[in-house]
């Protein structure tokens, strides 16, 4: 039996964090290919902050993001990596100075940043492997919320049925108060897309929703229910920022972006008439592993 591994690695820059993924991939002949994780490296340098209010990245965020992208252009070499790709979301796609910055990475880390579209950010999502839960007849939109937007995919009966974007992040939403036009975008399209279907039940995508799961104490392939999400809403809002921190085991980057995370969820069950909501810890870094396996096939 002829084993062939490959290593592959994705780094998502995203509005509240930068995270590099490393993941083996084993490969059998006739057999599907497994993917395995190898290392997961998260640095909070929130960039949405910057952008989403002052138009650009700070010098100070420049340079953290420096340090970070020579750690990781170390640890890419360190893991012996095939293949990697970066890419930037919301906060460097609105950032006047995000070329900039893409230029001054590539030039000090050798890491080439690619910045996305929304539509690209939710294509490659959409290519993460939720074989095990869309091979059912079952109906899924899939909710993937981030520090600068929302990601929406949705599916029936395995079959990808469409895809979009909204500027519904967590770090946006923190200060941002003018969202109803936005908000209002969503809510048609969730109700258009799902339209003629019946028990649709939601696939949560991002670091809240990851948290909340772990914090239910629920095993790995169970659903969390409206009604727990709910409650742990309503609980959330009642804590301040330190309780959170204290009381309920968040890092103080997660303690601020819960509760408008939570809120999306809830809206997202809410227009889709979904009752549960199932977290299989996927995103981006994922679909762009996903990507570049795919690729290597071609």
């Amino acid at each position: 039996m002829d084993l062939k591994i490959s290593k592959y690695a994705g780094i998502d820059i995203g509005s509240n964090a930068i995270r590099l993924l490393i993941m083996f991939v084993y490969e059998i002949e006739n057999q599907p290919p497994q993917f395995k994780k190898s290392s997961l490296v998260r640095v909070p340098i929130r960039l949405g902050a910057d952008v989403f209010f002052n138009g650009a990245v700070s010098e100070n965020n420049i340079k953290r993001m420096q340090d970070t992208m020579n750690a990781y252009s170390l640890l890419l070499k360190a893991h012996g990596v095939d293949k990697y790709r970066a890419c930037a979301t919301s906060a460097m796609r609105e950032a006047s100075n995000g070329q900039d910055v893409v230029n001054i990475m590539k030039e000090k880390s050798g890491i080439q940043i690619e910045i996305i579209d929304g539509e690209d950010e939710a294509n490659i999502i959409a290519q993460t492997n939720l074989s095990e839960l869309l091979k059912t007849k079952r109906n899924f939109l899939y909710v993937d919320v981030g520090g600068g937007s929302t990601e929406l995919n949705f599916y029936s009966g395995g079959k990808f049925k469409g895809t979009q974007s909204f500027k519904l992040g967590t770090v946006r939403l923190l200060h941002d108060e003018n969202i109803e036009a936005e908000t209002k975008r969503m809510k048609e399209w969730v109700l258009k897309v799902t339209k003629g279907y019946t028990a649709i039940s939601l696939i949560g995508s991002g670091g809240n929703i990851n948290h909340i799961h772990k914090y239910s104490g629920r095993k790995s392939n169970k659903s969390l229910s409206y009604g727990f999400l709910k409650s742990y809403y309503e609980t959330v809002k009642k804590y301040s920022y330190n309780e959170r921190i204290m009381n309920m085991q968040m890092k103080p980057d997660r303690a601020d972006v819960i509760v408008p995370a939570t809120k999306i969820y809830l809206q997202a069950m809410n227009w889709s008439k979904a009752k549960r909501v199932f977290v299989p810890k996927i995103g981006l870094a994922d679909g762009i592993i996903k990507g570049l396996y795919n690729e290597s096939l071609v």
